[in-house]
């Protein structure tokens, strides 16, 4: 592989803190050197690349996305995502285990890692099951899955919901140092609901969910966190109250963790008010207040990272009265315009926005990726701070549009994307 000279860049990296013009030369697919040492340490036949003073940071590390293959690729398949999330800015993702058959056993776990790899484009890393079948009730061979790649242990969209099951699988995961994912939503609360509970809800006339099933089984999981020690991670926090809770335990030393997406910064649940499925959400759009308590987590670093839970659905899915249309929304196009709109809101730094995207992600799940460091993978994202540009579901790479965004102005836009130094995507916009 010829090496390459990234020159006139705006090297960022909040591993380093570092803001900065500056070059960084490429070699055999591993970062060799980053700002002043990096021109002169390139061979003469490098590859050249004038940045012309746009961003160079690392690639995004997408923690959260639904894999449709094996099982549902008339919805997406593995392929699809990849050049959906490469031409997003994401390099390295991981996979959901609600797939089917589920990713509960070594053979599945492998089969994604092997399809990824064939294909070359993007890292693509596998959650195992926390539970067999995603049932809640045995656990998987946590161990075996480990060892065949499993970053984590999670059951995806669904609550571990049985109390005596999560004991047992932190005190498992805690065996091998293993992070545990909680969807944090009490299932019985949740049970026929729809939207957030209150007056928009009634108004419209659809069956609410009381956001106390969120904190609640945020609360109980902190407790058996405490008995355990294990590595505990609250996917997409969505209220106020649970933040808050997490705000806490963090203060006092428990190995937690928790990330958003970013429609629970973007909109609320006014969103909704057309009985438009696109904004139909596990967990639900929130009132302005949990909105606002989202961006000053993310503000003050409770909220770890920011994961796009990408989960595409066809229209079949979604073109049905807002109770009975699936949940969800796709997301990797559009996760780095839509966290940008943070800084340019002047809400959070760019910095904090760029972790919450790259290392936060990466550390969290233990992985040696996401950073501008001398030996690690030149996985990078180009882009252009604040170019502007309209969503659009029509040009997504991806096979589904179900999204919320279309049509929606944003600024920031990814120019190219580098995986081991080879360039994967470019922007026709570029």
């Amino acid at each position: 592989m010829p090496s390459t000279l990234f020159k006139n860049a705006r090297l960022i990296d909040p591993w380093t803190h570092l803001d900065q013009a500056g070059d960084l030369l490429a070699v055999d697919g591993t970062i060799r050197a980053v700002g002043a040492d990096a021109a002169p340490a390139a061979p003469a036949d490098a590859v050249i690349i004038d940045c012309a003073g746009q961003c160079l940071a690392p690639g995004l590390v997408d923690m959260r996305v639904h894999l449709s293959e094996p099982g549902h690729e008339h919805l997406e398949d593995i392929e699809t995502t990849s050049r959906s999330a490469v031409a997003g800015g994401i390099t390295s993702l991981v996979a959901l285990p609600g797939t089917e058959p589920v990713l509960d056993d070594v053979s599945t776990v492998e089969f994604v890692s092997r399809r990824a790899r064939k294909l070359g484009l993007v890292n693509i890393y596998a959650y195992g099951a926390a539970t067999r079948g995603l049932a809640g009730k045995e656990l998987t061979e946590m161990g075996l899955l480990a060892q065949a790649g499993a970053v984590g242990f999670t059951d995806g969209g669904r609550a571990i919901a049985d109390a005596l099951v999560m004991r047992r699988a932190l005190s498992y995961a805690r065996t091998f140092d293993q992070l545990i994912v909680q969807h944090p939503e009490e299932p019985k609360l949740a049970a026929g609901g729809a939207v957030t509970e209150g007056e928009v809800a009634t108004r419209l006339g659809l069956p609410g969910i009381t956001p106390a099933a969120e904190l609640i089984m945020v609360e109980r999981d902190l407790r058996l966190v405490e008995i355990t020690g294990a590595r505990y991670h609250v996917a997409h926090v969505s209220t106020a109250a649970a933040i808050e809770a997490i705000r806490h335990a963090k203060a006092h030393g428990l190995p937690v963790s928790c990330d958003t997406a970013p429609a629970y910064f973007m909109l609320n649940e006014t969103a909704i008010e057309e009985y438009r499925t696109f904004t139909k959400l596990s967990p639900p759009l929130r009132p302005e207040a949990d909105r606002r308590a989202v961006v000053e987590g993310l503000r003050d670093g409770t909220i770890d990272a920011i994961a796009s839970d990408h989960h595409p659905h066809d229209q079949d899915s979604k073109r049905l009265p807002f109770t009975s249309a699936a949940a969800g929304i796709v997301g990797l196009e559009t996760l780095l315009p839509l966290a940008l709109t943070l800084h340019h809101k002047g809400e959070v730094p760019l910095l904090r926005v760029l972790r919450a995207l790259t290392q936060a992600p990466a550390d969290i799940l233990r992985l040696p990726i996401g950073r501008l460091a001398v030996g690690a993978a030149a996985d990078l994202v180009l882009f252009d701070l604040d170019r502007p540009h309209r969503i659009r579901a029509d040009q997504f790479k991806c096979k589904a549009r179900n999204t919320p965004f279309d049509g929606l102005p944003v600024q920031g836009t990814v120019l190219k994307t580098f995986v081991a130094g080879r360039n994967v995507h470019s922007s026709d916009r570029a």
